[in-house]
């Protein structure tokens, strides 16, 4: 992940003015603006089989299943603005203010990148644990295991790491996601 050249802090209201950045994935952490690159195929197939099987087994109209890019506000000051690979809220917990959501979703899906380091993963947990959010998948292709976490006691703890098996959403019982299915061929 890189940062701008000569960084500087932004606040939630510069930033807001600023245009979108194209071909690119932009979050912002205490108020430095990190750029990093589009991910990789591999990635992409991932958050799109887990995409599809979510989908496929919620309830359309109360569940809404995002991939698509979008800035998750974790605060304003100093802002902090997250985009997850993949999210699932239900839509009546759904806070959307100035084109940004403002809500935790009840799952969110990380894949990992050979580039991303512990301490980028730590951060991202911790942002993600501030806003409530109960439940996490860490999606490692490289290892092909998925670290499940939930949210106890303000931070999120790893109850499982799975190679095989089912993923089974706490919030969801019954979607049942069969690992060996996530991963391209």
């Amino acid at each position: 992940m890189a940062s701008l050249p000569n960084p500087k802090t932004v606040t939630y209201e510069e930033w807001l003015r600023m245009p979108e950045v194209q071909d690119a994935i932009e979050e912002v952490v205490n108020g430095e603006i990190r750029i990093m690159p589009p991910p990789k195929w591999k990635h992409a197939q991932i958050v799109k089989q887990i995409y599809d099987a979510l989908r496929d087994q919620l309830e359309k109209g109360k569940i809404l299943v995002v991939a698509a890019q979008f800035g998750l506000i974790i605060r304003k000051s100093p802002l902090t603005s997250r985009v997850p690979d993949l999210a699932v809220f239900e839509m009546e917990t759904i806070v959307e203010q100035d084109g940004y959501i403002h809500s935790a979703p009840q799952l969110i899906v990380e894949v990992l990148s050979p580039a991303n380091t512990r301490r980028e993963r730590e951060e991202k947990l911790g942002d993600y644990a501030a806003i409530g959010t109960p439940e996490v998948w860490v999606v490692s292709p490289e290892a092909r295991v998925v670290e499940v976490l939930h949210l106890q006691e303000g931070r999120l703890r790893t109850v499982q790491l799975l190679s095989q098996g089912i993923l089974e959403p706490k919030l969801f019982p019954n979607v049942r996601i069969p690992i060996h299915e996530i991963w391209p061929d």
